[in-house]
Order: C-alpha cells, then sequence, then structure tokens
C-alpha cells in the first residue's frame, strides 16, 4: 500500500464507532464471563481517534511492512482493540463472540501470532514502550517512514522497565515514536494506606506528580489533552506529525475517566474488571444507543 495517512472520519461518526466499541467491550466480556472493562472504555475514544483518523494501516493487507505500528502495551485492555480492529474491518465483528475462548484469534492478551493488526504481543506490564523503540529504531536503519505508537496505562507507569525506555527512546533521537498514556486515575490495586489497612489507595498513581515536567526533563516532546475530546485528540496527532525531525518523541498525556460512556462502570475501580448482568446490559445499551436482545449468554 501507499504510505498515506488514514481517512479522516468526521466527529459525528467517531463517536458512534466509540459508542459502539463500548457496546462491543461490555457485551463481549459479559458473554465470556470474563475480561476488563474500565481501561477499554477511557481508552476507545483514542483508539478509534487512532485506527480511523490516524494509523496508516491498510486491514487487508495487515502484515504490509510500510504499515504504521501500534502496541497497546496495557494489554490486559485487549477487548478494547479488538472491538476497534473489528470495526475498522481486520476480522468480522462476529468473532467478538469467541473472545478468550480456547482456539480462538482474540484471547484475553494480545498475540501477534494469531490476531489480524495486532504488532506486538503484550501482558507482562511495562514492556510495550520498550519494544516500540524497537520498532522506531528498525524504521530509522531501514529508511522506512512508518511511525510507531504505543498505549500505557497510568498504573503500568510504575513499572520500571518503562522509564528505561522514556531514557534511551530520547538517546536514540526517535521522533517516529509516540506513547499514548491513558491517564484515567485509577488502578485495580494500589499503595497500602497503612499496615492495618489492606484496602489500598486506588486512586491517582500519579497523584502530587508533574508527570509533564518529569517526561519534559527526559527530553520529551509533551502533549496534554482530554482523552475523550476528539478535536483535541486529532489537534494532538497533528502536532506529532509537526514534530517529526525534531529528534524527540513525543509523548501523549490524555487525561480519562476509567469506565466512561456507561454510567454505572465510570470512575469505579470495581469495574477494573467484571460482568454486566443482564439488567445492566439493557442499561448499558440503552445509554450507548446500542439494541440488546436477550441475555447475556
Amino acid at each position: 500500500m501507499s504510505r498515506t495517512q488514514a481517512t479522516k472520519t468526521g466527529t459525528a461518526e467517531l463517536q458512534r464507532l466509540a459508542a459502539a466499541g463500548r457496546w462491543h467491550v461490555i457485551k463481549t466480556v459479559a458473554d465470556a464471563k470474563a475480561g476488563h472493562i474500565g481501561g477499554p472504555l477511557s481508552a476507545m475514544d483514542l483508539l478509534v481517534s487512532l485506527y480511523f483518523n490516524e494509523l496508516s494501516v491498510d486491514p487487508g493487507n495487515p502484515q504490509d511492512p510500510a504499515r504504521d505500528r501500534f502496541i497497546l502495551s496495557k494489554g490486559h485492555c485487549a477487548i478494547g482493540l479488538y472491538s476497534v480492529l473489528a470495526l475498522r474491518g481486520y476480522f468480522p465483528v462476529e468473532e467478538l463472540a469467541t473472545f478468550d475462548q480456547g482456539g480462538s484469534r482474540l484471547q484475553g492478551h494480545p498475540d501477534m501470532k494469531l490476531t489480524p493488526g495486532v504488532d506486538s504481543s503484550s501482558g507482562s506490564l511495562g514492556q510495550g514502550l520498550s519494544a516500540g523503540a524497537g520498532m522506531a529504531m528498525a524504521a530509522k536503519q531501514l529508511g522506512s517512514d512508518f511511525h510507531t505508537w504505543v498505549m500505557l496505562g497510568d498504573g503500568e507507569l510504575e513499572e520500571g522497565m518503562v522509564w528505561e525506555a522514556v531514557h534511551t527512546a530520547r538517546r536514540f533521537k526517535l521522533d517516529n515514536l509516540t506513547a499514548v498514556i491513558d491517564l484515567n486515575g485509577l488502578q485495580q490495586y494500589g499503595w497500602p494506606v497503612s499496615e492495618d489497612d489492606d484496602r489500598f489507595d486506588r486512586s491517582n498513581p500519579w497523584s502530587g506528580v508533574d508527570l509533564s515536567g518529569v517526561f519534559t526533563g527526559f527530553g520529551w516532546n509533551v502533549i496534554s489533552i482530554d482523552g475523550h475530546d476528539f478535536d483535541a485528540i486529532h489537534d494532538a496527532f497533528d502536532r506529532v506529525r509537526e514534530q517529526r525531525g525534531s529528534g524527540k518523541p513525543t509523548v501523549i498525556l490524555a487525561k480519562t475517566i476509567k469506565g466512561k460512556g456507561v454510567s454505572f462502570t465510570e470512575g469505579t475501580y470495581k469495574w477494573h474488571n467484571g460482568v454486566a448482568t443482564p439488567e445492566q446490559l439493557a442499561s448499558a445499551a440503552a445509554e450507548l444507543g446500542q439494541v440488546f436482545k436477550g441475555e447475556a449468554k
């Protein structure tokens, strides 16, 4: 394929796709009776914007050497990625019904050997940015202009390997590498509050830390946005392209809401994962403008 940017998709259509993606997440997890909800929903607007407005990819030729690369470093949010890949045409939407089943191409964590459109297997948190840096370095060596994007969670940033990649990416002048941080401010587990309290503090793992200043100090271009504002997301993508040639990698700090789009999942760590009841599915379908017939499998 020719190295061209994705066809621009209007905001109304992106909103429709994001609502459909969120529905596929919560319905698919309910049918599988396993999976994650909060992280895929917080990242959905970013994922839809990437695949429908930015990435140079061809679902009919998912291994094209000229394609942009995308790595979902927070691999437990795989169902969010699968939903968007299905909507983009990498495989039938109906295949989402096989999620997390034996023999399925859509396992609980992304597997690049199974799933069309998956550029890197992930699941062990903290490793995706290093893989992305390697891809960006390879592009430089090959004289290719494909861009590598890596999405990480804010809790995942507590992994030390992330910061090794942050440090080396600038030293190797990887201006063809962009990290997108899904700053939803909640994680499944957190720091103990006290020796006598096992509830833990699951709130913002980077509270009181100037992440923008930290990345700037490491020599990265930093863009801070509302991760649910499509105009802001698209402006950020434009700025990423403008900064190619700067010798600096770019990070997009995207402020999001965990469980975004469904009232009973928004802003609660209990929906980091979980299985919706038929009644909850009916409520979610109504909020997302989707049709729900019958009960969860």
